[in-house]
């Protein structure tokens, strides 16, 4: 018999939070403060609850988590690709939770070079993460970075591939990714504000000395801005570069001449988002000038980069998105998005051939790949769909021959792509907008309202969800479930529009495209409410706030991972990391308008005393994206509130943050967990 378990009740405190002459109370704000240790106990009486309730699925848990576990093929390698006579390759060993990353000198079988083992560089970490790697020009010498907090800040390291030795040279506090100058020895890295954890700074670093010595070489003065550095595929340019939601601005400087001074390349303007590409004597410019906003595609010489300067290479179609290019000695190919679909367009220079590559299936993705050679006739890309597990194609420009280098296995000998089914259907929104579903399931599963559905969105920052394949997954369909992603707008499936119609002051479109698709799956008679599951992660843990504060009888169960679910006091906090860059996204609340909309969606804002579904809540104690205390608090709120009898878990992480856990392994128990809640709720337990 399952023992009866006490929710946590968190203590109310009450705090007034005044602005336009409005007051918000909040009785949990109290919560925000990790280093009390009440605030401790109470993350760990609600963990020490949620494993008591989810005691009698730890069983199946681990079964799901083997089952998930045994699709994985553990000892694994990446196809390899040539950058400056070595191949490199990402390789995983059985047993071993990190990934091994290797090279070799000229010949794709010569002998393997290890550059970093991440299962010995993660021991003693309960949380490790290798963020960017950076070989210098003669390849002599890494730089490479580490987290082992969870929070995003980086320590940059060099090491000395022909010796093996790690040099003093140690750089704290960064993004993760760190650019070579052609000399082999100075270095350029993007530097974090210690509070709001901003990229904000440029610096640059010769090899040998410390840090402390180390050159400002450019300041983000402007705090809804970060800045990054890179260098251009032609080697030619180290690029400085600063971006918010809406505006871009670039800085270029020759990798030859290191300790010149950087130019601008166009400065930023309101509204004008462009990125930069280099080749020949010319950089090619993926712009929204002019109006043009789904992107056109620009050119200019590279000692004339004022965008009076630009002129249209691809010019702006309004039906047709442009997302990124890659260039080579021969030919131009872009990404585009047609009507929610991936395209690779394969464009000559000679102007002798403009040409599609064929995707015969209704809902897929593909994207390009990692193409680091000029002179390469060969285009890498991804392509997997709902159904088709992942690979990777060369395509070859000059026999126009595909070749798959490698399809991602699933082991244990069950899978078969036409035992399952994929499809794309449209629901009408409230407003007469057509919002599409990519649907994944079991064939021969009848649509009679009794199937449980999970459906999933995120429906911010233009970031598109595309419909791709999960080994994971299958745990679900295989157990009758439906999958729905549905492409809501806040992101950018259909085109830049979809992305405008669903942010700032439109932002409530979000929320009802999702209520709006989860009735018309119920209308169709995928599933009813009483087998409707909703997920979401981050801001799409908003969505799920926002959903059922709005309507909670549609669904029986909601996973909210990560939430961003306190949204008026977060974006009033501009001491909260990464606040002051989602003006753009938003809103500002200092600004009365943006306020007052923003509190009418606000889920913490707008918890009710009403029934609620059944909710797994999980979070990170040192999440630098969506702190911990907001998902503390929405939950404390709705343990206060809510007029059911229905579960409602925390659980929180006490060693990471916003990603979850570090090991490829490790992070399936999350997943489990959050199969198993929902699989219990259906009667499944096997």
């Amino acid at each position: 018999m399952k023992k009866t378990s006490i929710a946590p009740i968190a203590k109310k405190i009450a705090k007034a939070l005044t602005i336009h002459n409005d007051v918000r109370t909040d009785h949990y704000y109290w919560l925000n403060d990790k280093d009390n240790q009440e605030v401790i106990a109470y993350l760990n009486a609600e963990n020490s609850y949620t494993q008591q309730e989810l005691e009698h699925t730890e069983p199946f848990q681990k079964a799901l988590f083997e089952e998930m576990k045994g699709r994985i093929k553990e000892d694994d390698t990446t196809v390899p690709y040539k950058l400056n006579g070595y191949w490199y390759i990402t390789k995983y060993e059985t047993g071993k939770d990190y990934p091994i990353f290797i090279r070799r000198k000229e010949h794709i079988d010569a002998a393997d070079e290890v550059l970093f083992d991440c299962n010995i560089m993660a021991k003693n970490h309960s949380y490790f993460k290798l963020g960017g790697i950076s070989i210098s020009p003669d390849n002599k010498l890494a730089a490479f970075s580490t987290d082992v907090v969870s929070r995003r800040q980086y320590t940059i390291k060099i090491k000395n591939l022909e010796t093996g030795e790690i040099l003093s040279d140690e750089i704290i506090n960064t993004t993760g990714s760190a650019t070579w100058a052609n000399d082999n020895k100075t270095l350029f890295y993007s530097m974090k504000d210690d509070v709001t954890l901003r990229s904000h700074k440029i610096f640059k670093h010769n090899l040998g000395n410390h840090s402390n010595d180390d050159i400002e070489v450019f300041y983000e003065a402007d705090d809804t801005f970060n800045t990054f550095v890179y260098k251009t595929k032609s080697k030619k340019y180290i690029v400085i570069g600063s971006s918010s939601t809406l505006s871009s601005e670039y800085r270029i400087l020759n990798a030859d001449t290191p300790h010149e001074s950087f130019k601008i390349f166009q400065e930023r303007i309101h509204d004008l988002e462009y990125s930069i590409a280099h080749y020949g004597d010319s950089f090619y410019i993926i712009s929204n000038a002019d109006g043009a906003t789904n992107f056109k595609l620009q050119k200019t010489h590279e000692t004339d980069t004022q965008k009076t300067a630009w002129q249209d290479v691809l010019p702006h179609r309004k039906d047709v998105l442009i997302e990124d290019i890659e260039i080579f000695k021969d030919y131009l190919v872009v990404n585009e998005r047609e009507n929610g679909l991936n395209n690779l367009r394969i464009i000559s220079w000679q102007g002798e051939e403009d040409y599609y590559l064929p995707f015969n299936t209704e809902t897929y993705t593909a994207y390009i790949g990692n193409n680091p050679d000029f002179n390469s006739d060969i285009l890498r890309y991804g392509f997997n769909a709902l159904t088709s597990p992942s690979a990777v194609i060369d395509y070859n420009f000059k026999t126009k021959q595909s070749i798959i280098k490698k399809e991602q296995e699933v082991l244990g000998g069950k899978f078969k792509k036409e035992n399952y089914e994929s499809k794309r259907i449209w629901a009408t929104a409230r407003d007469g907008i057509k919002v599409p579903i990519s649907l994944v399931y079991k064939k021969g599963i009848k649509l009679d309202g009794t199937n449980p559905l999970l459906q999933y969105a995120y429906g911010s920052y233009g970031s598109t969800i595309d419909p791709s394949f999960s080994t994971i997954r299958l745990s679900l369909l295989d157990r009758g479930f439906i999958y729905a992603i549905s492409h809501i707008r806040g992101g950018e499936y259909l085109g830049r529009a979809w992305y405008e119609n669903g942010k700032l002051l439109t932002k409530m479109n979000t929320f009802t495209d999702f209520i709006d698709c989860s009735k018309y799956l119920i209308e169709q008679h995928y599933t009813s409410a009483k087998h409707l599951h909703a997920y979401g992660g981050s801001a799409g843990g908003l969505l799920m706030g926002a959903i059922i504060n709005m309507n909670p009888e549609l669904y029986h169960g909601i996973l909210a991972a990560v939430p961003f679910v306190d949204v008026v006091t977060t974006m009033l906090d501009d001491t909260i990391p990464l606040t002051t860059g989602e003006y753009d996204e938003w809103g500002n609340p200092n600004d009365v308008k943006y306020y007052n909309y923003m509190k009418s969606y606000s889920p913490y804002d707008n918890v009710l005393p009403q029934d609620y579904p059944n909710m797994l809540v999980t979070t990170g104690l040192h999440d630098s994206q969506v702190q911990y205390w907001e998902p503390a608090k929405w939950v404390a709120k709705l343990r206060d509130l809510k007029t059911d009898t229905n579960k409602l878990l925390l659980h929180t992480d006490m060693d990471s943050g916003h990603g979850g856990a570090s090991g490829r392994f490790e992070s399936l128990k999350e997943v489990a967990r959050e199969y198993a809640f929902l699989l219990d709720l259906e009667g499944i337990h096997g």
